[in-house]
């Protein structure tokens, strides 16, 4: 199976090596060509110089920072007309699951089968190789010839229902989280102006009703440790809330926590700047709550 990988970041990269481990011939693709060149030294598989290189693809996955930026490769940018029908597309972006229904239409229309298969698990869990995968798609067929393909990236595979469900699920989960830390940003940030020690806030969270992935995993280095580098992007968070956010907007769905907790995150990446880490989000909320 031809496998062409396009988008090599922070999570893109160790994706990508875990394809190339599984001996997936792998052709590699990325904005800045040196990225790619980086990957295919210390992992394996070929530099892609255009589209062309990857027109002979069994599977094309995309790993790229928002739904538009894959709609445009694919329809603006020509890549859709370079592949062969029965290619498979895997998008494994956090993407709008609106917008994947309709590329997942266009693609269609040229012989192109879109799967969408977002991912949990952060950067260490992408190394190992066991992220959690949520599938989504209209043809069960294309799932299970992909079905290999995604194994070798995670362990946690689960079909989700019809196309763009996948997408769906992953912007709810991170809704999820992100209403999980801005409760812990903000009951840190309370306790101690009223007195409390923020490590021993964590350490009674964690042995108490208040426990999450946050009191757990999160806070105790990268909040009250000062370390600030979780791996995931203020910026990137943001956007899947909004995506949440949308969906329920979409739904007719009166959700006023997510309308809440996205324009929190909003407020931290317009203060702070997209790239940074997004436990730094308690950094704007303290300043904004000074002022």
């Amino acid at each position: 199976m031809n496998v062409a990988f396009i988008g090599v970041g922070s999570m893109g990269t160790p994706m990508a090596a875990c394809i190339a481990r599984a001996h997936h011939p792998l052709t590699l693709y990325d904005s800045v060509r040196e990225r790619a060149m980086q990957v295919a030294t210390e992992h394996g598989g070929r530099v892609a110089d255009g589209f062309d290189d990857l027109a002979a693809s069994d599977f094309v996955v995309t790993m790229l920072p928002t739904g538009q930026i894959v709609r445009d490769l694919y329809l603006r940018e020509g890549l859709a007309r370079k592949l062969r029908p029965g290619a498979i597309a895997i998008d494994m972006s956090s993407s709008d699951p609106v917008g994947t229904r309709a590329l997942g239409a266009a693609l269609a229309a040229r012989g192109v089968t879109l799967i969408d298969a977002p991912v949990s698990g952060g950067v260490p869990r992408a190394v190992q190789g066991t992220l959690t995968i949520m599938i989504g798609g209209d043809d069960p067929a294309a799932i299970d010839r992909a079905r290999p393909l995604l194994r070798a990236m995670g362990d946690r595979l689960f079909d989700t229902g019809g196309l763009g469900s996948g997408h769906a699920m992953k912007a709810l989960n991170n809704f999820v989280a992100a209403a999980g830390f801005a409760a812990c940003a903000e009951a840190l940030l309370a306790g101690q102006r009223f007195g409390l020690d923020p490590a021993r806030m964590v350490e009674i969270l964690n042995v108490s009703t208040g426990r999450n992935f946050h009191t757990d995993l999160v806070l105790r280095e990268h909040v009250v440790g000062g370390k600030f580098a979780s791996g995931f992007q203020l910026g990137l968070l943001a956007k899947d809330v909004r995506i949440a956010a949308d969906l329920a907007h979409d739904l007719r769905l009166d959700a006023p926590l997510a309308r809440l907790v996205s324009e929190r995150f909003e407020t931290a990446r317009d203060a702070l700047g997209y790239t940074r880490d997004h436990t730094e989000a308690i950094k704007a909320w303290d300043q904004n709550s000074a002022a």
